[in-house]
């Protein structure tokens, strides 16, 4: 491997954190008094998304949006999104103007800085406790009461072989959608493994495509069922991730 771009991806990586940290240490008191109480997070939730934005851009990622149903203003949604990279958590942050909160794993919490207001503003969730999976329901459903939708990446993790093209869904998204009649939108990011994936030496800056879907509704059917609607989520991303490698292959070659 050639030892420049050994030197420029271990450089690029690094000011990636960097950048994770410096909008947060210039906007900190402002951040710190959006999250005095729950009434702020509109507030707070705007700096995280130009927080997301100044990494996106940052590092060389530009996205363009292609949407079959744009999101209503003051609605309340559950989003959900294939998961491949940390910069998901940025785009899905910078493409949403609606306010929402972020389900994720507890571990980001450690992650200095960073880890100080995801854990105070996010629905943290320990996978390995049923009793923390349950907590989860209970405070999605005061922040839906407060007008906010909820985002959830339903694979539940990053698969560890990047071979697989999207891993098999969990049922908390669905089952909290169901419950609180949230329409559901799936998001289609075919390009953020290529970008910017967890494996150390790789990535380039570049285009992260956006595909927002037809919203599914979770109260037009009585009777609905989550699992169906599971199934129909992950196969509408499913075959839209395949249908960009194709076009990306037709391209290349």
């Amino acid at each position: 491997m050639n030892a420049i771009k050994i030197i420029f991806w271990v450089l690029w990586r690094v000011w990636f954190y960097v950048l994770m940290a410096l909008p947060i240490l210039v906007m900190f008191p402002f951040l710190v008094l959006s999250i005095v109480s729950e009434r702020g997070y509109p507030y707070f939730f705007k700096m995280a998304r130009i927080w997301a934005k100044c990494i996106l851009f940052g590092m060389g990622f530009y996205y363009k949006i292609d949407e079959d149903e744009a999101l209503i203003s003051h609605k309340s949604y559950m989003l959900v999104a294939n998961h491949t990279s940390m910069t998901d958590i940025m785009l899905m942050l910078a493409i949403t103007k609606n306010p929402f909160v972020f389900v994720g794993k507890k571990e980001l919490s450690k992650i200095p800085l960073f880890g100080f207001f995801y854990k105070r503003t996010c629905i943290l969730v320990d996978r390995n406790s049923s009793k923390s999976r349950l907590e989860v329901f209970d405070r999605a459903q005061k922040r839906i009461q407060q007008g906010l939708s909820i985002c959830i990446f339903p694979e539940g993790g990053v698969p560890d072989d990047e071979s697989i093209i999207l891993d098999a869904f969990k049922d908390g998204a669905f089952r909290l959608a169901v419950d609180h009649g949230l329409p559901i939108v799936p998001i289609t990011f075919p390009d953020n493994k290529k970008r910017f994936s967890f494996t150390f030496l790789s990535g380039s800056p570049g285009l992260m495509r956006v595909k927002f879907h037809h919203h599914v509704s979770t109260t037009a059917v009585d009777g609905v069922d989550r699992k169906d609607i599971r199934d129909q989520v992950r196969s509408t991303i499913y075959h839209q991730l395949l249908l960009f490698a194709a076009g990306s292959s037709k391209i290349h070659n």
